[in-house]
């Protein structure tokens, strides 16, 4: 590398870290959501013909972009279930883009995978998963959900006498799939991606998200083969748990054999809370399990997890034969347990964030988190005009404007999200719960304080007054 390129590199890290500090320094106070009606005009240039200085370039990208930035890391936001990013899991993300590692194999960076192998024994022993476990990171819960449903697939079909990967499943016996009508979106995408089919799913009665055991009980009992059973640790709404034991129990008394599938890309972290760590009971007992990094976690996107009891099955689903992947060094090539083959270093930033945390750290940041959601539930319950949908069972607070009449209302709950989002003090997210519209706060961010909680009342009861005053 010559000096002028030396200079312009290290002239571009230093505006990219001036801007990044200048953007975290501002979170507290800006706003967390702008209208971007014309930001596709405001980017919509034809391929330049001749190049721009790298460091100007960040400045003219920030110049066109920036009022179509979110500040989802920000300690205000509370839509989708999105965490923020820990400072040691900042700089390691920043370590690992300058570094660019191949995380696919082990001979592509030994360091990349020697870290995602501690990284994801600290993980099961964070969240008392058997430590024998086969796993990976992964893109997100998406993927975890996927690679985790791959391998039960892989499972199945060996029960029925082909080789699900190898084979394909034309022709072959059908995979029932049994899940509670509660089944997040990610697992239904999974599945259709696996070729199981999302409209194939059996779905089972879920009242107020939990699904029916003595439903579940009647499917399987009906079912003459082997089966694959979905879980959720925190549905998406409210953060309703499945009775995780108590399905455990059913598979394992299914006797053609049933693949319990936990779907616990938030809600797995209850196993860090000494009072909500009941609500996952029984998930060492299942068979695969799937959680997100950058939900609870607070690590930067994109990162998942997920963990398989059987390490076989997940192998053979993935497994790649080519004449340059037969070059082994006789350790764990981390793309024989997911899709990909070129990864990213994500696992730097996970070791960062769980050595600078610890434990403890992690523990103190879940507990934080749900006494905010606590308070802000206890807040809405007690505030006139406002309406908690469902408990708070977990750190998802679902909520609604009460009118004169249903139809009054679900007017106005359909408008109150994107009125917040556009006040820009807070952002939420709307749903449906019950066939009622509804709005739903999510508290899993490591920066978010009492005094955010206040900001997120007031916004919540001006909002809803404007609404209501037309």
């Amino acid at each position: 590398m010559g000096d002028d390129h030396r200079q312009r590199l290290h002239a571009a890290l230093d505006r990219a870290h001036a801007l990044a500090v200048g953007y975290l320094d501002g979170l507290a106070t800006r706003p967390v959501a702008t209208p971007t009606a014309d930001l596709a005009a405001a980017l919509d240039e034809p391929l330049p013909e001749t190049g721009l200085d790298p460091a100007a370039t960040l400045d003219e990208w920030l110049r066109r972009a920036g009022p179509g930035i979110v500040a989802s890391s920000g300690p205000r936001f509370f839509g989708f279930v999105n965490g923020g990013t820990t400072p040691a899991a900042l700089a390691g993300d920043w370590l690992a883009s300058a570094l660019d590692q191949n995380a696919g194999m082990w001979l592509g960076s030994p360091a990349a995978a020697e870290t995602e192998v501690v990284v994801l024994g600290w993980l099961k022993d964070l969240f008392g998963l058997p430590e024998d476990w086969a796993g990976a990171l992964t893109s997100g819960a998406t993927m975890a959900n996927l690679v985790g449903l791959a391998a039960g697939r892989q499972w199945e079909a060996a029960r029925l006498g082909f080789d699900a990967a190898g084979d394909g499943l034309a022709g072959r016996p059908p995979i029932p799939v049994l899940a509670s009508t509660a089944i997040h979106s990610s697992a239904l995408k999974a599945l259709a991606t696996l070729g199981l089919g999302r409209d194939s799913v059996t779905r089972l009665p879920a009242r107020e998200g939990v699904i029916d055991v003595d439903a579940l009980a009647a499917a399987l009992a009906a079912t003459d083969g082997p089966a694959i059973v979905v879980a959720n640790a925190g549905e998406v709404n409210v953060g309703a748990f499945d009775p995780i034991a108590a399905m455990a129990d059913l598979c394992a008394a299914h006797r053609p054999g049933a693949w319990l599938h936990v779907d616990g890309a938030f809600g797995l972290f209850a196993a860090l809370s000494r009072a909500h760590a009941h609500l996952v009971a029984g998930v060492e007992r299942a068979s695969s399990v799937a959680a997100d990094g950058h939900k609870w976690l607070n690590l930067p996107y994109d990162c998942g997890f997920v963990f398989v009891r059987e390490a076989q099955a997940l192998r053979g689903a993935f497994t790649a034969a080519a004449a340059y992947l037969t070059v082994s060094s006789g350790n764990w090539d981390p793309h024989t347990h997911v899709p990909e083959m070129s990864r990213r270093f994500r696992a730097l930033a996970a070791w960062c964030a769980l050595k600078s945390n610890g434990r403890a750290g992690y523990r103190a940041l879940v507990e934080d988190c749900l006494a905010n959601a606590a308070r802000f539930a206890a807040w809405v319950a007690a505030e006139p005009g406002l309406e908690l949908m469902a408990p708070a069972t977990l750190n998802v607070v679902c909520f609604r404007a009460e009118a004169a009449s249903t139809e009054a209302a679900d007017d106005i709950n359909q408008r109150l999200a994107p009125a917040l989002r556009a006040d820009g003090r807070v952002f939420v997210t709307a749903t449906t719960w019950n066939g009622r519209a509804a709005v739903r706060a999510a508290f899993d961010n490591w920066s978010t304080t009492a005094a955010d909680v206040d900001i997120l009342e007031r916004a919540v009861a001006e909002v809803v007054s404007r609404l209501r005053s037309g």
